[in-house]
């Protein structure tokens, strides 16, 4: 009975996983529209299960999450500067992430799971520096803006 609980747990674990994405946001100097410090894509769109890996693309720069900028259960991350760090996400709603040097030139992505914005009011109580808070409440007027309605998803299904 133990092996064939086991099996089937791995079984079910190993089938969500393979729907599991790898999303790929690129640290960088300067963007092609001559943005300055910035995450590329700046809006990350995931769903549970999904990894995101945040590529330091040009130098100094890491990724890490904000404290208190998070949907509850989610674990925090902190990449070193310089280095891939990837983001495995397990809870549905909203995560800040900044570079921490330069968070107060407006180096912020907003990570949005599920179309989940119950805990956007938490994210915009948290402390980030500078134009950081600027850039984070721009990024969640963007996200609510492009929402993709059940239209946009049959379309995508078709």
């Amino acid at each position: 009975m133990k092996t064939t609980l086991l099996a089937t747990t791995l079984l079910i674990g190993s089938a969500i996983s393979s729907f599991a994405d790898t999303i790929e946001v690129e640290m960088l100097n300067q963007n092609e529209a001559g943005d300055r410090m910035v995450f590329s894509p700046e809006i990350i769109r995931a769903e549970v299960g999904d990894v995101i890996r945040f590529i330091p693309t040009d130098n100094s720069h890491n990724a890490q999450s904000v404290k208190d900028a998070l949907p509850e259960g989610q674990e925090d991350f902190r990449g070193r500067m310089n280095q891939e760090v990837e983001y495995t996400v397990t809870e549905a709603g909203l995560t800040a992430v900044i570079c921490l040097p330069h968070q107060v030139m407006g180096m912020v992505a907003l990570v949005v799971v599920g179309d989940d914005f119950s805990n956007a009011d938490q994210l915009l109580d948290a402390r980030i520096p500078g134009k950081g808070m600027e850039k984070l409440e721009t990024l969640i007027e963007e996200a609510r803006a492009t929402v993709p309605t059940a239209e946009d998803a049959a379309e995508q299904g078709s």
